[in-house]
């Protein structure tokens, strides 16, 4: 404990002074530490070192971008959701919303599991983090948290430091850079570079040390003459030199394949005057007195960088034929090239500070950032900071939803998609197979609206039909509703003719009608249908939209009743089961016997066109059960033999099917008729719904193949609100 005692706010409290000097805000972020200290007082680090050095670090990185007490307060608590019995209402009681919303997000990001840093999946990671942050000050808390992190990384598994210094290059330092935090950017770089490349970064670190040590003297020849130039002119200026940071180095040798000593700018001079118009002076005297090497100047004042870098580059050669690049910037560029966002959210106590004017702020200034709003300068000056902070939200955080495979890959989704659209994003036959979804490992409805952050597993079925025409109206992205009207156009349209030919031309020959069918009658009968020719009629016929009894009836000027009743229903069912019960062929044959004792199981159902296997009782003869009924695995196999279906079977079958929908009044109805225009008798029917307006529909049907059942399930799906269908097989 004595260690404990030693670690105390001094520190912080050194650097926030220097900007920070309200006294309420110096208590608030006292009580913070200590808040911390005794929160983490348990705890220790890798090292050994009280756990509270960590977030004290974090907080003396953020003060050094002159971030508000707020952020430094965060910056002390980011850690104590996370990994103490600390909750946000705490923190908001305690502290305040704003503290504990920053909070929030960092433990939010902090949970986030980066499984592949291939380029797609970065951007898509970067993305996450901006969508889940909706807090640029989170963003700079969570870089804070790394690079001390990166800092302590001696006391980590090598496997451990590895895998975090690929996390870092590929995520963080970009969002440093990206933000325009050079210094942070740097750094997090060269670190990770010594954990990644060891023996690189100690070669090119050893190069550069070599080459300080010979250019000390050069560099100061070249300073002094550069001055000398810059006096004659009468310019009021700073100038200093630098070395490229590490990875930068790297990089260059890396993608351009080029040797250190071939790289111009290892080092620069800086030059920093008071404003503009002197920055291109400046270069002009450069280039007045050393030879530029060309296509190496860059107008980065003119033009800036995205994250809202501003300097002149040139690359010029020395007296002594050394090369060396030159940067002309003004005081204010220069802050900028190094704090980026930071600067331009330096905490002034001057002024009376939000949320939302801290965002706007950050809005105003960050390229990149209302780039994407669309907003011009003119539209953003026009409205309030809470409004220019909730178009933001509306129009880019929440613009699109990052959701997470089961194996942690983010995949991009416009806001608004469901499940259906995640599954086609992922595969087409993902999709086609799709009977449900489970998010955040709760079963959800299709129809649910993904949000950033949920991780989403896809429920598929082998025995499903593929997506209905309702699936349409689900699906959000033009990509999966594509696949989906491909299913659907990709039926057998000839072979659903002809049966629709044929099957007409039944009830016709029973009811003694003969009628040459044209154009002209369909319309004039079934435009109101959408059917409008002879083909289009049979097509209907054949998927059993349109009943040939219908079509008889309205040659004849006679339309039967559409809707089935409760009298109706019972009817039929009785004479269903009684169909089932006074035919007791089987239709099921077994190679050298005659007469076998054989019975259909009742779990599974089989139909001829299923493929099917007898199971040998003791006593009871053979069951007959389709190979994809889940009791067969329960089943001895050695009692298992291979059954065939017997040709010219003129028998109904019994087969069960669900049907998952949204609830409507008419929806029952709907379906009892389809099946009765269709021929079909319904022996069993149980519906049940729950408190999501969604209904499941188990029906028994009589069918007499599984093209007969394929029918009708392609036609069930036409009616509205029905999004899933599947075979029971259990």
């Amino acid at each position: 404990m004595e260690k404990q005692c030693d670690v105390n706010v001094n520190r912080l409290l050194e650097v926030v002074k220097t900007y920070i000097t309200h006294e309420d805000d110096l208590a608030l972020i006292c009580k913070a530490f200590e808040y911390a200290k005794d929160k983490h007082k348990d705890q220790k680090r890798k090292s050994g070192e009280p756990y509270i050095i960590h977030p004290l670090e974090v907080s003396i990185i953020l003060a050094q971008l002159h971030v508000g007490p707020n952020t430094v307060c965060a910056g002390l608590l980011h850690d104590t959701v996370e990994d103490t019995d600390t909750t946000l209402e705490d923190l908001t009681r305690e502290f305040n919303a704003d503290v504990a919303s920053i909070v929030d997000g960092v433990t939010k990001i902090s949970k986030l599991k980066f499984s592949s840093l291939e380029k797609a999946q970065v951007v898509n990671h970067q993305k996450m983090l901006l969508a889940m942050a909706k807090d640029i000050r989170v963003i700079l808390v969570k870089l804070s948290d790394r690079l001390h992190n990166m800092r302590t990384m001696d006391f980590q598994a090598p496997e451990k430091q590895v895998r975090i210094a690929k996390e870092t290059l590929e995520i963080y330092a970009p969002l440093a850079d990206k933000l325009g935090i050079n210094h942070i950017k740097s750094e997090l770089e060269d670190r990770s570079l010594r954990y990644i490349e060891p023996e690189m970064y100690k070669k090119i670190t050893n190069l550069v040390h070599h080459r300080e040590n010979e250019k000390d003297g050069l560099v100061d020849k070249i300073i002094k003459g550069v001055k000398e130039y810059l006096n004659e002119n009468h310019i009021e200026y700073t100038i200093k030199g630098r070395m490229k940071n590490t990875y930068s180095i790297y990089k260059k040798m890396i993608t351009k394949q080029k040797e250190f000593e071939d790289i111009y700018d290892v080092y620069a001079i800086r030059i920093i005057v008071d404003k503009v118009e002197t920055c291109y002076q400046v270069l002009g005297i450069i280039h007045a007195h050393y030879t530029p090497i060309p296509k190496r100047f860059k107008d980065y004042i003119a033009v800036p960088k995205s994250n809202m870098y501003q300097s002149l580059h040139t690359t010029v050669i020395g007296p002594e034929g050394n090369t060396f690049e030159v940067q002309i910037r003004t005081q204010e560029m220069d802050i900028i090239a190094e704090y980026g966002v930071a600067a331009h959210w330096a905490y002034k106590e001057s002024v009376t500070y939000s949320k939302e004017k801290e965002q706007y702020e950050i809005a105003q200034k960050l390229k990149w950032y209302s780039d994407l709003v669309r907003a011009s300068t003119e539209e953003s000056n026009n409205v309030s900071a809470e409004d220019y902070v909730e178009s933001i939200k509306n129009e880019i955080l929440d613009a699109n939803v990052y959701v997470y495979t089961p194996n942690g890959d983010v995949i991009d989704l416009p806001k608004g998609s469901t499940p259906i659209d995640f599954a086609y994003k992922i595969h087409t036959n993902l999709g086609n197979k799709t009977v449900g979804a489970i998010i955040n490992g709760k079963i959800v409805p299709l129809t649910y609206e993904l949000k950033t952050g949920d991780i989403v597993s896809i429920k598929t079925s082998n025995n499903s039909f593929g997506p209905s025409e309702d699936w349409m109206n689900i699906a959000h992205t033009s990509h999966a509703r594509h696949k989906i009207r491909a299913f659907l156009n990709n039926q057998n349209r000839d072979v659903i003719i002809d049966r629709g030919k044929n099957n007409l031309a039944q009830e016709m020959n029973q009811q003694k009608i003969t009628f040459d069918f044209n154009d002209e009658f369909v319309t004039s009968n079934f435009s109101k249908n959408n059917i409008s020719t002879v083909e289009d009629m049979y097509l209907e016929i054949g998927k059993g939209i349109l009943s040939p009894k219908t079509v008889c009836a309205k040659i004849i000027n006679e339309e039967p009743k559409d809707m089935f009743d409760a009298e109706k229903l019972q009817k039929s069912m009785d004479k269903a089961k009684r169909n089932l019960t006074t035919n007791s062929e089987t239709g099921v044959v077994i190679e050298g016997l005659t007469n076998p004792n054989i019975k259909l199981a009742n779990c599974c159902l089989p139909i001829p066109g299923d493929e099917i296997v007898g199971y040998i009782t003791k006593g009871n003869g053979i069951v007959v059960h389709n190979v994809n009924c889940q009791n067969l695995g329960a089943l001895e196999d050695r009692r298992q033999i291979k059954l065939d279906w017997a040709t010219n079977i003129v028998r109904k079958y019994a087969t069960a099917i669900k049907i998952n929908a949204t609830t409507k009044p008419t929806l029952l109805a709907e379906i009892l008729n389809l099946l009765s225009q269709a021929n079909l008798q319904v022996s069993d029917i149980n519906v049940k719904n729950d408190l999501n307006l969604e209904s499941v529909i188990k029906i028994k049907i009589l069918v007499s193949n599984t093209i007969e059942l394929q029918t009708v399930i392609v036609n069930l799906k036409k009616i509205e609100g029905i999004y899933n269908i599947e075979r029971i097989l259990s």
